[in-house]
């Protein structure tokens, strides 16, 4: 099972990621602000169940790599670790402005639920986000691969879940925040860019 350190700095890293303004907060944001509370709280739980669905495909793909080859556990490692490397340097470099009028509708809570899950699983971004964030905190060592990463993957999502269900339902001051304090989501990037760009570099350096 996962060891207390690493499931401890695991969580301290999903607070930094789920709590600080990004495209999953500012979408159900954008939800609540525009068509209320129920619709941002359907999207929020939209995009938990799309990435509930790369949790259980990166569960199966890399516990099928792991197991089978050490070249290609260190293939994988590195491309992830590139890859989070590349989303780190475009998130310092992207200028984001908020725009909260974006996304906003008279949708439905089921319909908002059905987009969100459709644009989530649909993302090849976060497919390859979860293929090369989750393997940073499996230790063979610990016991069942596969189950460590059902563990990291449903975390992952429980506290995705919580701050979007917290966004929704804080909409109004959430939102009126961030159009005083615009720089904090152009800042955003930035924090978030440089933590992408740390775990890449410890992605790379770990060992099987």
């Amino acid at each position: 099972m996962i060891d207390q350190t690493t499931l401890i700095t695991y969580l301290a890293v999903l607070l930094g990621f789920v709590f600080i303004p990004g495209p999953a907060v500012l979408l159900t944001l954008a939800r609540a602000t525009g068509s209320g509370t129920r619709v941002g709280v359907a999207t929020g739980l939209g995009i938990a169940a799309g990435d509930l669905v790369h949790t259980l495909l990166a569960v199966v793909g890399i516990s099928a790599i792991i197991l089978a080859s050490a070249f290609l556990f260190s293939l994988i490692k590195y491309l992830g670790a590139a890859y989070l490397v590349y989303l780190g340097i475009c998130a310092i470099l992207e200028k984001v402005e908020p725009d909260l009028s974006r996304g906003a509708s008279n949708i439905t809570p089921s319909g908002a639920f059905r987009q969100a899950v459709i644009a989530e699983v649909l993302n090849p971004k976060t497919a390859l986000f979860f293929l090369a964030f989750l393997p940073q905190f499996v230790q063979p060592e610990n016991g069942a691969v596969a189950l460590q990463l059902i563990v990291l993957g449903v975390l992952f999502v429980l506290m995705g879940l919580f701050s979007t269900i917290v966004v929704a339902i804080s909409a109004g001051s959430v939102g009126s925040f961030l159009r005083r304090h615009p720089v904090v989501v152009r800042w955003q990037g930035k924090v978030v860019g440089g933590i992408y760009c740390a775990l890449g570099a410890r992605l790379a350096l770990q060992e099987r």
